[in-house]
């Protein structure tokens, strides 16, 4: 019978003592850019020179960040159609991301994925998925691919509230238990699958709980704090390298745009937008910077104007680059390598 775990509650934020000055300014560097990338993508689309379907993930920042610090190389990473970020954290280009953007042929998946489908296999980024919880089963069998070959590396899968309600999910989750697979999975619960509340759409509101059933450890944490992010993906990643299994964990985060840009949000309270605007990631580690005089106002101004420019340029990149030929659209279909064990 599952133990009934309890939320997790960490510490050490807004004092700095447990972190260092580099770490903050790390978190600040990294949250802006995501921050600033994002920004700019909604203005661009706004201009119709971004196309398709674009989800922004301003106001989850932490989620991202707080897990880049926590984790190594060579660790993989999966996540949904909201994908902009974590490249970002992991050191994907910027321009090859904005090129993506535009359908590019200079862009991280040649052009052919757009905002839903970044891949990028230099930095261990194993893609944003436009099924809804398909990356799921994917993270364990990524997982059981680590385990296997003994890396000593992990997969971390972040996926949605309302992914949580597809059956891939148990299945995926039943698995990494049962072979112990080193997987962290990743709710990022924002309070809405797409327009809809977690209240409307689920018996089970307290997420991490789901996890009980496969005897997972699992855990609630604070997804608007890098600190307790950082903290708690540290903490998975412990028991994952040990050979003990994966961890469930639910982020209680917020996004400030609505689900894609098509979506003007009117399902929620300027009630509720603005408590959340009072815990915006980047304002909590600007303000600890300020607290532990870790740098001064000047030096996070010339900061972002560092990451302003690096985005600029990033958008002369893509606005640059050609669009990919159609003859492009036949490669990269199927494996062009042959098998043994393939018989015609």
């Amino acid at each position: 019978m599952a133990t009934k775990t309890k939320s997790k509650s960490n510490t050490a934020k807004s004092n700095g003592a447990a972190y260092s000055k580099e770490m903050y300014l790390d978190w600040f560097e990294k949250i802006l850019l995501m921050r600033r990338f994002e920004e700019k993508s909604g203005q661009l689309y706004g201009q119709q020179k971004i196309r398709g379907f674009c989800h922004l993930y301003i106001g989850q920042e932490a989620c991202a960040a707080g897990a880049g610090s926590a984790l190594i190389k060579g660790d993989k990473w999966i996540t949904a159609y909201r994908d902009h970020a974590h490249p970002l954290v992991l050191g994907s280009d910027p321009r090859k991301l904005m090129a993506e953007l535009y359908g590019k042929e200079t862009g991280v998946s040649r052009g052919k994925g757009g905002s839903m489908h970044f891949f990028d296999k230099e930095h261990n980024f194993v893609g944003g998925h436009g099924i809804v919880g398909g990356q799921v089963p994917l993270a364990t069998g990524l997982a059981f691919s680590e385990k296997y070959n003994k890396t000593g590396n992990l997969c971390i899968c972040y996926m949605g509230d309302g992914a949580v309600r597809q059956g891939a999910f148990h299945e995926a989750l039943n698995l990494a238990m049962l072979w112990k697979l080193p997987v962290i999975f990743v709710i990022e619960n924002n309070g809405y699958a797409m327009g809809t509340s977690v209240t409307r759409t689920s018996n089970v509101t307290e997420l991490y709980t789901l996890g009980d059933a496969y005897d997972i450890p699992s855990y609630a944490v604070d997804g608007m704090s890098v600190e307790d992010v950082h903290d708690a993906v540290s903490q998975a990643a412990e028991v994952a390298r040990k050979g003990d299994g994966p961890t469930l964990l639910e982020f209680r985060t917020y996004r400030y745009k609505g689900h894609s840009m098509s979506d003007p949000a009117k399902y929620r309270s300027k009630e509720e937008l603005n408590e959340y605007r009072g815990k915006d990631p980047l304002e909590q580690v600007r303000t600890t910077i300020f607290e532990n005089k870790f740098a001064s106002e000047e030096e996070l101004e010339a900061m972002d104007v560092k990451i302003k420019s690096i985005v600029e340029e990033a958008v002369k990149f893509a606005e640059e680059s050609s669009f990919p030929d159609g003859q492009q659209a036949f490669e990269d279909v199927y494996m062009e390598k042959d098998y043994p064990f393939i018989v015609d």
